[in-house]
């Protein structure tokens, strides 16, 4: 399976970094099966920093190594995914110990419902049914150095204005 990862470099060599914010499935490796939502990412990145060009790093994910790893999947934008989705994004220092996390991606629209949500003006059940509606985009997060073993670079492919 091909996924995506955008950036404002060539990604030969995948890390585990530490994120200056919070993010939905926590540190490492973030991707997507969406060449689109890896490429939107680095339009906004290049525009955020006034740079010409950028990167949608292109790599194939050994999904029989994967199954060896501890993995988290989230089918679908359910209870279980907001609660996890909401200990990694309002929990200091939330740690969990999944080597792969994957489900969909919590975008902007998904974040003002997350703030009704987080404010007491949706209830969990309505704050589902509301993202029910979303077409939502996934993401893998690779949270751990066995899990970048599973995957393996192909090419980049540049994105400019």
């Amino acid at each position: 399976m091909k996924l995506y990862h955008g950036s404002l470099e060539i990604v030969e060599v995948p890390e585990i970094r530490e994120p200056n914010r919070t993010l939905d499935y926590g540190s490492g490796f973030y991707t997507t099966t969406s060449f689109r939502q890896a490429e939107d990412w680095v339009r906004r990145k290049m525009k955020e920093c006034s740079v010409d060009c950028g990167f949608v790093n292109i790599f194939e994910l050994d999904e029989e190594a994967m199954s060896r790893l501890n993995c988290l999947i989230f089918k679908s934008a359910n209870e279980e995914w907001l609660d996890f989705v909401m200990m990694n994004r309002t929990q200091r220092g939330f740690i969990h110990s999944y080597d792969i996390v994957y489900g969909p991606v919590a975008n902007d629209r998904v974040y003002a419902a997350f703030a009704l949500y987080e404010g007491g003006l949706l209830s969990k059940q309505s704050l589902i049914a509301e993202l029910k509606t979303y077409k939502l985009v996934d993401q893998y997060l690779f949270h751990s150095q066995n899990s970048l073993e599973t995957i393996t670079f192909i090419e980049a492919k540049e994105v400019s204005e």
